[in-house]
């Protein structure tokens, strides 16, 4: 049986300290909200984000959206207030800025207790480099997801990055590789554009083609882009129908002739899983 499948195709980051765009955001059709305490949020409006942050938690109203926390890093004057106000708040999943050490999720696991998911931001070089044992921690302290940070890697590389992003996509695909082994989501990096609708597009599809989930986004223009590339089209789903219906009754078979061409059970688990996800978007749509 294919394991639950949950839409994961836009996940839109919000500054915490911003009321009105957390209340827009329980009307969204992304499948993510990512309530910011990091990088959007000012120094001095750190603790009352969070209090913002714990009250929207509380609050709820999110529909089957995804909600997550970017708390602030450990090593910084607000991150142990950070996770000790998530604990218990009822999140989804905490995500960790430019984790580098798997020793840091057993100290984010230590202070949130059981409860949300940990989802790790690898954006930094020895975050790419150290992919291997960040993963290989992963069950052990409940880390469901990568997030590429694309902005902070291009920064610390002094990159130049251009609409193709070719200086990036080998830690990119190093990314989408280590969530894979272990069987983490993947999301993409964000992009800056916010009006360039074909840009937005093209990048999407991008991030799709190297296998990622879905894509982190800044602001709610690029949701649909978003979910357009990284839910399965018309097309797909009606392909995964065929391959499925073909091997019906025939599931001892290793491989069969469909639609002019050889498939095997691999193909089959990957048409059970398109379906299964097209099914749960469209459920939640």
């Amino acid at each position: 049986m294919t394991p639950a499948v949950r839409p994961r195709r836009s996940a839109l980051f919000l500054p915490a300290s911003n009321a009105r765009a957390i209340e827009k955001a329980r009307t969204l059709p992304c499948d993510v909200v990512i309530l910011d305490l990091e990088d959007a949020v000012a120094p001095a409006q750190k603790n009352a984000a969070r209090a913002a942050a714990t009250a929207a938690v509380r609050e709820g109203g999110f529909g089957a959206r995804e909600l997550v926390v970017r708390v602030n890093a450990l090593d910084t004057p607000w991150g142990a207030e950070d996770l000790a106000a998530l604990a218990g708040a009822g999140v989804d999943a905490v995500l960790l800025p430019k984790l580098e050490d798997p020793a840091t999720l057993a100290d984010v696991r230590a202070a949130l207790g059981d409860g949300p998911a940990l989802w790790a931001m690898i954006e930094t070089c020895e975050g790419v480099l150290r992919l291997p044992a960040i993963v290989a921690a992963a069950a052990a302290h409940g880390l469901t997801a990568l997030v590429a940070g694309t902005n902070d890697l291009a920064r610390e590389l002094r990159c130049r990055v251009g609409a193709d992003r070719a200086p990036l996509l080998p830690a990119l695909a190093q990314i989408v590789l280590a969530a894979r082994s272990r069987g983490l989501v993947a999301f993409d990096g964000v992009i800056n554009t916010l009006d360039d609708q074909a840009a937005i597009a093209a990048e999407c599809a991008q991030g799709r083609d190297y296998g990622f989930d879905g894509k982190t986004l800044i602001h709610p223009a690029q949701i649909a882009a978003a979910n357009a590339a990284f839910g399965p089209s018309d097309a797909e789903v009606a392909a995964a129908r065929l391959l499925a219906a073909a091997f019906d009754g025939r599931e001892d078979e290793g491989a069969i002739r469909v639609d002019g061409r050889m498939v095997e059970r691999l193909h089959l688990e990957e048409a059970r899983r398109t379906l299964a996800l097209a099914r749960a978007i469209s459920g939640r749509d």
